[in-house]
């Protein structure tokens, strides 16, 4: 029994409405404000089971050295990258021999790579995470979500596989030389199986702040500090 199931993910945005309205079109997303700020905003993916993607208001932060958590789209048939330049992104490295997709860099200057079409489902292609040892950050997630991980013994990365309520195709987490400093400014949900995340605690997690008058969920910090939240099963 696995002791969560991944359901969302979040992006801190300093402007939520242009950051709604750039990953709306990066996503093929219908979106919606939340409240009359608006600083809360949600993003339904147009492909079926693709997970919400929400976008926060917060204060604007300097920009990271590094973007640690990020998103991989796929481009559809016959898509180029001229529509997401157009809605506000900007190319930091264009495809080369050994890597075939653009990093890219959002309204706000979070990174995100766009790779090429192929036979896989267009838009939301995997969740890829900075970390100093990949495979134990992968076999944590196992341990919490389930699923199947991929790895080779000359790779510098792993990648999570079908985890319970993983929709997209990997969470893939590679090795980086430096650790995390800043919060990360993009982020995953998790439903809990049980009322609280004492499972998580004992398998190493970390409650950052536990729900009060303002939140009714758990912010949590994973082995190596990734922020992720967690809600009960009836308050998901």
């Amino acid at each position: 029994m696995t002791i969560a199931a991944f359901t969302d993910i979040c992006i801190d945005a300093s402007d939520p409405a242009r950051m709604a309205a750039f990953w709306q079109i990066a996503l093929r997303a219908t979106g919606k404000p939340h409240d009359t700020r608006p600083v809360v905003w949600s993003l339904t993916p147009g492909l079926e089971d693709s997970p919400t993607v929400w976008i926060n208001g917060v204060p604007a932060a300097p920009p990271a050295l590094k973007t640690r958590v990020h998103l991989d789209l796929r481009l559809g048939p016959g898509e180029t990258i001229g529509p997401l330049l157009a809605a506000g992104a900007r190319v930091l490295l264009e495809p080369r021999p050994d890597e075939t997709w653009w990093l890219l860099a959002d309204p706000e200057g979070n990174e995100f790579c766009a790779f090429p079409p192929d036979d896989r489902p267009a838009r939301l292609y995997e969740l890829v995470v900075d970390a100093r040892d990949a495979i134990a950050q992968t076999r944590w997630w196992q341990h919490i979500l389930g699923g199947k991980v991929d790895h080779k013994d000359d790779d510098d990365f792993a990648a999570l596989i079908g985890g319970a309520g993983q929709t997209f195709a990997y969470l893939v987490f590679q090795n980086v030389p430096e650790p995390k400093t800043v919060k990360n400014r993009v982020h995953w949900d998790v439903t809990l199986t049980g009322p609280t995340p004492d499972a998580l605690v004992a398998a190493g997690a970390t409650v950052q702040r536990a729900p009060d008058d303002d939140i009714h969920w758990w912010i949590m910090e994973d082995p190596e500090g990734n922020e992720f939240c967690a809600f009960a099963p009836e308050t998901s």
